[in-house]
């Protein structure tokens, strides 16, 4: 888990929050937000709020006092405490690519399947930097559809011993999910003292939340479980082409969903989500890693740190088709301002190709790179009397070189970063090595990690708990 005390970068002025704080609550009061659910309908209902059919009309006041309840900080706890991890504050905490139904390992893209999922943890496992394999990185496609997200929870909890996520795609699997989180860490009572998961609730925008979202963020919620509430904005589909637009449609229904978790539960740890970039307007298409969806992530920041929430957007984000330099400087782009914003929970670190579509394994060695990089770029700089080095320019003189000098020499095996992937050798050596390129050294540097993984340990005993839970729901669900 990473500390960002870097300055944070802050774009907008006094008179633009305020002007977006009036669209935003413009929003909630006039046009209202539409909550698919009837429970969700009753709660608001009985804090006073105005309901039209599915739609709740808001008054600001009411969902500032509900989204004051959130904490501003919370711990999660991983199956490995060495693990665990700080969500809000300077804390960042990195998360793989997530919801990809395609593959793509060297030229070859296809259907994802339950071993790339295990090869997926087996990389996060390996990554110091990672902090958690994610949830769905890759849709196992080979697996029965109503059971796969058991093999896919198990397989995170047992070949991981870092934070996961919690599987979103009915009431019935997050309810599983938690079942599992139960056994690991020993009791509900533990994991709602300390969360084990946290899971991704998306808006349907503009302006709704689905049935199926709000059936697991209640699940999730009163179990203690925090959930991502996120907006999904494409600029042009799913909101105004405006930035600012966009940006009070995602504060409205961020916020309409954090008010509803603290409804169900007071006190119930949120993110304020955010995924917001624009489309194509020639073709209609989502285009990832602009510099509109760089503004936004940086004006996301601001916008989350004024409500008191820990906040999620940024990755390494492209619409790229192969791991290439599009891909590569695409996803700098988004990684960036990810770390000048001090995102506290980023998704799609590391593995995101063709605009989500795909999971490469080379993609998401040269994304784990990209972090080490920045982790090391955004650690503050310490001044003292050593570092100067006036000793070295004594003993080196006017005109020399400073490579064999005993400053150097005491310091060379770590003053610098030493990236794992780029090479720096020359020409002829890298034409005599194979004239690699970084695509390929990125997909050795895979095949070599999944070869040499070790399966973090676990009790055998609760393994077979584990193992013995996922058969017999697979059966109960007719799978």
């Amino acid at each position: 888990m990473f500390v960002n005390n870097m300055p944070r970068y802050e774009i907008l002025s006094e008179q633009a929050m305020e002007t977006l704080d009036k669209g935003w609550k413009r929003i909630l009061t006039e046009l209202g937000i539409e909550f698919m659910k009837p429970e969700a309908l009753e709660l608001f209902r009985a804090a006073g709020q105005r309901i039209e059919g599915d739609k709740v009309f808001l008054d600001p006041d009411f969902v500032l006092e509900q989204v004051a309840k959130a904490p501003r900080e919370f711990d999660m706890q991983a199956r490995n405490h060495a693990n665990d991890v700080h969500i809000g504050g300077n804390h960042m905490v990195f998360s793989s690519n997530y919801g990809s139904p395609f593959v793509r390992r060297g030229d070859v893209r296809r259907d994802g399947s339950m071993e790339d999922f295990r090869n997926f943890c087996k990389l996060a496992q390996s990554f110091s930097a990672m902090d958690s394999v994610g949830g769905v990185v890759v849709e196992p496609n080979d697996a029965p559809l109503d059971s796969r997200h058991l093999d896919m929870v198990s397989t995170a909890l047992m070949y991981t011993d870092k934070i996961i996520m919690g599987n979103v795609v009915s009431q019935q699997n997050a309810l599983d999910t938690i079942a599992m989180g139960e056994m690991v860490f020993g009791s509900r009572q533990s994991i709602e003292e300390k969360p084990f998961c946290i899971s991704l609730v998306n808006c349907n925008s503009p302006l709704r939340w689905d049935d199926r979202m709000l059936d697991a963020q209640f699940e999730y919620t009163k179990a203690n479980q925090p959930v991502i509430m996120t907006p999904f904005l494409l600029m042009g589909a799913m909101s105004p082409v405006s930035i600012p637009a966009a940006l009070v449609q995602q504060i409205a229904e961020s916020l309409s969903g954090i008010a509803l978790s603290q409804l169900i539960r007071p006190g119930a740890p949120v993110v304020f989500g955010s995924f917001l970039s624009n489309i194509d307007m020639q073709s209609g298409s989502p285009q990832f890693g602009t510099p509109e969806s760089a503004i936004g992530l940086l004006c996301t920041g601001q916008i989350a740190r004024r409500f008191g929430l820990p906040f999620r957007t940024g990755g390494g984000l492209n619409s790229s088709q192969t791991p290439d330099a599009q891909s590569a400087y695409e996803s700098l782009m988004t990684m960036l301002p990810t770390f000048l914003a001090g995102t506290n929970f980023v998704m799609h670190t590391a593995g995101w190709l063709e605009g989500g579509l795909v999971a490469s394994y080379e993609k998401y060695v040269m994304d784990v790179q990209v972090l080490e990089s920045l982790q090391h770029e955004f650690t503050p700089l310490e001044i003292d009397e050593d570092s100067l080095a006036f000793g070295a320019h004594e003993e080196v003189g006017h005109g020399g070189h400073f490579l064999g000098a005993a400053h150097t020499m005491e310091r060379f095996r770590d003053c610098f970063y030493r990236p794992f992937l780029s090479s720096s050798d020359n020409f002829e050596r890298w034409n005599r090595l194979g004239a690699r390129d970084t695509a390929t050294r990125a997909g050795e540097i895979a095949d070599k990690k999944i070869e040499e993984y070790e399966m973090p340990p676990m009790d055998p005993a609760l393994r077979e708990e584990l193992e013995a839970f996922v058969a017999r729901r697979r059966a109960e669900l007719g799978d």
